[in-house]
This record gives structure tokens, C-alpha cells and sequence, in this order.
């Protein structure tokens, strides 16, 4: 397949071409992507008539240029001029008009222009594409304007970027490996960047280096963590917890590993059986969002969290804005594991003043949670899920709501087995089983700060670990059970016979 033939199965492609297959005179694109938003022009061009027809652009610093071949005898025309040579210009044309929007916002004579224009070109083979960063849609041709908001490229469209980018630095005597695997790897790893975002992001692996290949990623990855947490609202974690860092929950394991299988053959099954998410709820402190981060692991898939806080802040216009704009971007990201922590606050919990915004982002969030593409995976957690609407809970928006309860006397051992690992101790001689009962009640925190509190005393000594300063600090540790007891009581008896248990069930605690 040609590279042309590749960039018109492209999503944005697509898209574009019913627009030009409709007859539409007027286009806006909303994009800050020039020099992408051309290219698609000139495949328009070439696949979409009976004969190629000519791509012409135009800028307020440049004028207007022809394609190659084509001449102009004044191509310093301002924006009322540019648009006299498009009403009498004889043949067929697609014509590019940069940042347009200022001109049209300014000058009526230009709007007023601009619905002459819209009959004048209709069925005649001419075609008027204002290309612009800012959405501006004047009330008086709302009606003619036809509004595409261009999207982060997709699969398709980056790996015929990637195969053009690896070959000119071919040439420039760079090492590439140009594989099958190695190119499906890296473009998997752009999804989400803008082109000329994914054109720095390999220039930075190239740097780091020296090559381009499939250990580039890790490159990419961190380039990728600036370019969307520049926004705050989705927050790119690159936490790297894989489902052995996690400590029992053995029922939700189980459950993930199944499912894992099943998601990555999603764009071979129905929709209906791919899976969607999940809700996790339980005692704070008990492992809900290192469980999130181990879902990406799982999944072997990034990981993006949806800020609530940000959402909220106003930095952002209003907040259902704001909330609409952080999923069209994840959507972008797919496929990935979108994060929304605590979610119960972010749709329940603000004041009354909010009440108004919380509603629409409660309705476009059950609405997109049936929508969005299947390459996305959600992953909700939340403390108090009695606070949310029933709406959200039914069966059907997430594939299962799993409930984490304080660990079991097995699931303590082993969250500090893990915790005294992860920090370089080797726990075989530490008799942990012995700490089984003073910790009855302990949430997962509670063991990992009894961990650090104890390293902390025995470096200050300059001495090794034994069991007796992991049984002294423990004795300094009053949990959350007793000291919030009514609320934990209260979440896990309402979860009780309302969720699936993320581990086995004991008897006592």
C-alpha cells in the first residue's frame, strides 16, 4: 500500500472527506497543525476528484501561494483580496486560509464576503478551508461554516510519518531499525502527540541514544509526560507498578489477567464483550490507586489520570468545559487506562454554587462512558461509593465494581514482605508471621509507614533490620479502623453484599 493510500485510511482523512464528498464551500478546521492540516488538503486533492485539482494557501505574512506550476501575478493579497481571486478564479481550487479567524471576528465586509462566497462556490469545485488554532464561529455564518476539529493523529496516520521520519534520518547516517515491530512499537508509543510533537519526541531519543529503535519508547514516554501534563487537566503517570507490587487482592488479579486477554483482542470482538472498566472502592489506605497502576502494567498500556481538583479549578472555564475537554483528549490517547480517582468528590462532593456544572458533567460522563472508543479502558476509584447516583453503579457502565476491605492476616505478611523488597531487605530471617496479629485491622499505608518508620530507626543507629524494630514501631501505630471506626464500618457494610471482593473473605479482623 502507498503511503497516500495509507494517510487516506487515516481517521482525520476520513473525516475530512465527507465534508468534501458533502459539497461543503466553507470549512474551518480548528488546528494548530498547519502543516498536517495541508498534507490532508493535497490527499483530498489527488483522491477525491476525477483529476487532481490545485492546493492554494494563503497567510496574513506571506500571501497567497500557488502549488508548484502555478503563478500568481500579486500574491501579497490581503485578506479581502484573497477572497476576490477565490469568487473569480475559473477553475476548481482548494484554498487554505491561515488564522482567518481575527479577519472574520474584525471585519463585517469579510463575513458578508464569506456568505457570497458560500453560493457563488457551492457545486463548483471550489473549496474555502479556514484553518485555525482558535474556535470562532460568527453568529452570521454559523449556518454556512462546516466546523471540523482536527485530532491528535491516529495509528495509521503516524506510522506513515514514522516510516517518512526514520528514512530521512537513514539518510542522514543515523542508526534506525526500521522493523515491523520496532515501528509498531514506537508509533504506539506517539499516540496522543500532535506530529510535529512526535517529530521532537524522537529527535529526544535520538539525543539520548544515539538510535532509534524499540527501546526508544522509554525516551518518548517522558517526552510524551511534558507535552500532556502541560495541560493539567489528564496527568500522564509513568509509575511502572507491576501486579506483583500489589499485596493479595487476588480475586481482582484474577479478574484483570482474564479480562487483559479479551482487551487485547477488542478490534476482533463485539463491542459488548470487549471490557470497559472498572470501579474499585474501598477503605482508604488499602491499595485502591496502586491497584489503577498496576491495571496499566497489566494491560501493558499508559496510564492518564483525569484531575478532578483541575477540573474544578476555573483555569479551565467552567467546569463541565473542562471535564468535556480532558475526555476528548484521552479519547486522542487511546488505547490507554484513564484514571478517575476519587470520583465520588469529583461528581458528588462540591458545593452548591456547582451544582448546575455537576449535573452536565454527570450526564456527558454517562453518555461517553457508553461512547467511548473501545481502546480505552476506565479505571474509577472511589472511598465513599454510597455517594454516588445509581445511574452510575448499574451494571453496564463499568464491567464490575470490586470492593478492597482491610488485608487478611495472609495479605499483611505479604504487603510487608513486598514493602521490605521494594526497599532492598531481605525478608527471610524478619519472622513476619508474628506481626500477624499486633497489625489486625491495618490498612496496606498503615504496614508501608511501620516499614519506613523502622528503616528510619535503624539507619540512624547505623544497624541492620530485625524483627524487634518492626514490632516496636508497630506498637506506635493506632489505624484507621479504630480511629475512623464508624466511617470504615459503615463503607464496608454497605459494600457487603454490593460488590465483588477484590480478595477472600475472613472471618475476623
Amino acid at each position: 500500500m502507498s503511503k497516500q493510500a495509507e494517510r487516506t485510511s487515516s481517521r482525520a482523512f476520513t473525516s475530512l472527506q465527507d465534508f468534501f464528498r458533502g459539497g461543503r464551500p466553507l470549512i474551518y478546521i480548528c488546528s494548530s497543525e498547519e502543516e498536517r492540516v495541508y498534507q490532508l488538503l493535497r490527499d483530498a486533492a489527488r483522491a477525491l476528484f476525477p483529476a487532481e485539482v490545485p492546493v492554494w494557501s494563503w497567510a496574513s505574512t506571506t500571501g497567497l501561494a500557488g502549488p508548484p506550476g502555478t503563478r500568481h501575478g500579486d500574491s501579497k493579497l490581503g485578506p479581502r483580496e484573497v477572497l476576490d481571486f477565490i469568487a473569480t478564479h475559473p477553475d476548481r481550487g482548494i484554498f487554505q486560509l491561515l488564522d482567518f479567524h481575527d479577519f472574520m471576528r474584525d471585519d463585517t465586509h469579510i463575513r458578508r464576503r464569506l456568505r457570497d462566497l458560500y453560493s457563488r462556490c457551492m457545486d463548483s469545485g471550489k473549496f474555502i478551508v479556514i484553518t485555525s488554532p482558535v474556535r470562532f464561529m460568527p453568529d452570521d455564518l454559523r449556518s454556512q461554516l462546516a466546523l471540523f476539529e482536527l485530532q491528535p493523529p491516529d495509528f495509521e496516520e503516524l506510522r506513515v510519518f514514522l516510516e517518512t521520519e526514520l528514512a530521512l534520518l537513514e539518510q542522514r547516517g543515523f542508526a534506525v531499525d526500521r522493523s515491523e515491530s520496532a515501528a509498531t512499537k514506537i508509533a504506539s508509543s506517539l499516540q496522543g502527540m500532535t506530529l510535529e510533537e512526535a517529530r521532537h519526541a524522537l529527535r529526544r531519543a535520538l539525543s539520548a541514544q544515539g538510535r532509534i529503535d524499540a527501546g526508544s519508547t522509554r525516551h518518548i514516554q517522558e517526552e510524551k509526560k511534558l507535552i500532556i501534563n502541560k495541560s493539567r487537566l489528564v496527568q500522564y503517570v509513568a509509575d511502572g507498578t507491576q501486579m506483583g507490587h500489589v499485596g493479595g487482592l487476588d480475586y481482582l488479579k484474577k479478574w484483570l489477567t482474564e479480562r487483559r486477554k479479551l482487551f487485547l483482542e477488542r478490534d476482533l470482538l463485539t463491542a459488548e464483550i470487549v471490557p470497559k472498566g472498572v470501579l474499585v472502592m474501598g477503605v482508604s489506605g488499602c491499595g485502591k490507586s496502586l491497584s489503577v497502576k498496576a491495571i496499566a502494567s497489566c494491560f501493558d498500556l499508559p496510564l492518564y489520570r483525569i484531575d478532578m481538583v483541575e477540573v474544578f479549578s476555573g483555569s479551565h472555564g467552567t467546569p463541565d468545559a473542562a471535564f468535556v475537554q480532558a475526555c476528548q483528549t484521552v479519547e486522542a490517547l487511546a488505547p490507554a487506562v484513564v484514571w478517575f480517582d476519587e470520583i465520588e468528590m469529583g461528581l458528588t462532593g462540591q458545593g452548591s454554587e456547582a451544582a448546575t456544572s455537576m449535573g452536565r458533567i454527570f450526564a456527558f460522563f454517562l453518555t461517553w462512558m457508553q461512547e467511548k472508543p473501545r481502546g480505552l479502558f476506565i479505571a474509577a476509584t472511589a472511598n465513599r461509593i454510597d455517594l454516588l447516583p445509581a445511574e452510575m453503579i448499574r451494571k453496564g457502565r463499568f464491567d464490575e465494581l470490586f470492593f478492597i476491605d482491610l488485608p487478611s492476616e495472609e495479605e499483611r505478611v505479604e504487603v510487608f514482605r513486598i514493602h521490605l523488597e521494594k526497599r532492598g531487605i531481605d525478608p527471610g530471617g524478619l519472622q513476619l508471621s508474628r506481626l500477624r496479629k499486633i497489625t489486625q485491622g491495618w490498612t496496606g499505608a498503615e504496614i508501608e509507614q511501620c516499614v519506613v518508620s523502622a528503616l528510619t530507626t535503624v539507619r540512624l543507629q547505623d544497624r541492620s533490620l530485625a524483627f524487634e524494630d518492626l514490632h516496636r514501631a508497630a506498637q506506635n501505630v493506632i489505624p484507621l479502623s479504630k480511629t475512623m471506626r464508624e466511617q470504615v464500618e459503615h463503607i464496608r457494610s454497605w459494600a457487603y453484599d454490593r460488590a465483588v471482593r477484590a480478595s477472600p473473605r475472613e472471618a475476623v479482623y
